[in-house]
């Protein structure tokens, strides 16, 4: 059962500092897709946005619809925010990643309209740890051809081929918040570990590091990937690696579907050079629950297949509903954008309840030489309170606070900052 009164501690963290707020917290528009669960809903609610939350993700066509008229989205990784799709985003401040990942994100496109991008890359690590666990175990006994058997009316109780886990080893490709939280559970119950990052990374417990891939794989009884998407890593198990791997071993995989080269390991399942397999990421998945499901390891032995639900645990999908509603939330009420993946990472404390009505103004801009001089020379002619401002790489990320007089049309700020031949997008909070 999910842990009730830790949840609601990590709520009211997002939410008891007295906060900056829209000009009008019910014109902001959410939309939230692929069921995200309900404490993301309950928490963006309760700020007074207006919030439509869909069961599943959205073709392209109704995506776009839906997009231009809202200042946030939540997704998980099956809605696709192409850079097609946030082109007709003209009012979209932040996107939600409920999820590990962004590669479902058109980062650069995102960036370049100053819209930032939230995800919450660790909160579902103990979920996939203790997956693989399970697929380990299941795998050294044989459980899924076992039980697909008995289903069929098939009694067939043998000890060949199965084996206990206590004495093999364990092969940890990536040795991040996932590989390094499976490696102290795998000690725990026996089983000797190796890892292989690009990183030079401290080990835990009695762990060992491989200096190369090629050595990890053929010294592993079982092989785990727990590495992202991107052109170093696509095919990163193909047939050269699955052949140094040890005949009779186990591949695991939990991470993104392009990782593994699906035909070159289905050939290895059924000439028997691998005795098992367990997969949870494929490189082309169904849109929603229902859809068909085709892949060349249907049928392959020793082979078990799930439907990407790594991190499907009430547990760790509810705190990742608190973690990326609450940064949602601090981005959209005061402009903090500690955690954007896209974005430097800029806040300024809060305003305390008795301090005179404080104009905030949030500027996102090309990193250009001169651009800060023009900005500073306008504010400049303010009462600034507080500033802070950022950069990574092209682009930068000011907040800068100021007294608002009595009778002031903010909008005269607004549209001198946002008239900066760099400027990418300017907003006022209050």
């Amino acid at each position: 059962m999910v842990n009730e009164r830790f949840l609601q501690h990590l709520q009211s963290q997002a939410t008891q500092i007295k906060q900056l707020r829209p000009f009008s917290s019910g014109d902001i528009k959410i939309l939230l897709l692929e069921n995200i669960n309900i404490t993301a809903v309950d928490m963006l609610t309760k700020q007074g946005y207006q919030v439509e939350h869909c069961s599943k993700a959205l073709p392209e066509e109704l995506l776009i619809e839906k997009i231009r008229d809202v200042s946030a989205i939540g997704i998980r990784s099956k809605t696709k925010l192409s850079a097609k799709v946030l082109k007709e985003a003209k009012k979209l401040l932040v996107v939600g990643c409920f999820c590990i990942g962004t590669n479902q994100v058109d980062l650069e496109a995102a960036t370049k309209q100053g819209i930032a991008v939230f995800n919450s890359p660790f909160s579902n690590s103990r979920s996939v740890a203790e997956m693989v666990i399970g697929n380990i175990i299941g795998l050294s006994r044989q459980f899924g051809d076992r039980n697909r058997e008995m289903h069929q009316g098939v009694w067939n109780k043998v000890s060949a081929g199965c084996h206990e886990i206590r004495g093999k080893t364990l092969g940890i490709v990536g040795y991040g918040h996932i590989g390094s939280q499976l490696s102290v559970l795998a000690e725990a119950m026996g089983m000797s570990v190796y890892f292989h990052d690009i990183l030079q990374l401290m080990p835990l417990g009695t762990a060992k590091t491989c200096n190369t891939l090629d050595e990890l794989l053929h010294t592993s009884d079982f092989v785990t990937l727990h590495v992202p998407e991107t052109p170093e890593t696509k095919n990163l198990i193909g047939k050269a690696q699955i052949k140094l791997m040890r005949k009779g071993s186990y591949l695991i995989n939990a991470s993104r579907g392009c990782v593994v080269d699906i035909p070159e390991l289905a050939t290895a399942l059924k000439s028997g050079h691998l005795s098992g397999a367990a997969i949870d990421v494929y490189p082309q998945e169904p849109r929603a629950n229902g859809d068909q499901f085709i892949s060349e390891l249907q049928g392959c032995p020793n082979t078990i297949l799930t439907p990407h639900i790594g991190g499907s645990t009430e547990e760790a999908q509810s705190m990742i509903g608190v973690e990326v509603a609450g940064s949602m939330i601090k981005y959209i009420n005061s402009g903090t954008s500690t955690g954007a993946v896209n974005s430097p990472q800029v806040d300024l404390c809060a305003i305390s309840a008795n301090e005179a009505k404080i104009l905030r103004i949030i500027h996102a801009y090309h990193n250009v030489p001169g651009v800060l001089q023009e900005i500073n020379n306008i504010l400049a002619k303010h009462n600034v309170e507080k500033q802070i401002c950022d950069s990574t790489a092209d682009i930068a990320y000011l907040m800068a606070d100021r007294k608002m007089n009595e009778g002031e049309d903010s909008n005269q700020l607004y549209q001198k900052m946002g008239s900066t031949p760099a400027a990418i997008m300017t907003s006022v909070l209050y």
